[in-house]
């Protein structure tokens, strides 16, 4: 049986150096004004996606709230009670 293998080094994998990230800034500057006129525009013709991006730039991401159960009802975690001991 042949031996599955998981992870491991793959070409283009991991987090570019930050020598390649300048360069994308770099040649991603020049877009800028077109790009922030793009958004301006898609804002004032009420583009719930423009205004969805702005308010969680300027803002921060909402918090998103994680409901734990299991079908609609609670978790049953026991209580541990630790002893002291005398030593």
């Amino acid at each position: 049986m042949e031996k599955k293998q998981n992870g491991g080094k793959r070409d283009g994998a991991g987090r570019k150096s930050k020598a390649e990230e300048q360069k994308l800034i770099e040649k991603l500057t020049p877009l800028n004004p077109i790009a922030m006129q793009s958004l301006e525009k898609a804002i004032k013709n009420d583009q719930s996606w423009a205004v969805k991006l702005y308010f969680e730039y300027y803002y921060g991401k909402a918090h998103q709230r994680i409901d734990v159960t299991t079908n609609d009802e609670s978790l049953n975690i026991p209580i541990i009670n630790f002893a002291k001991s005398d030593d």
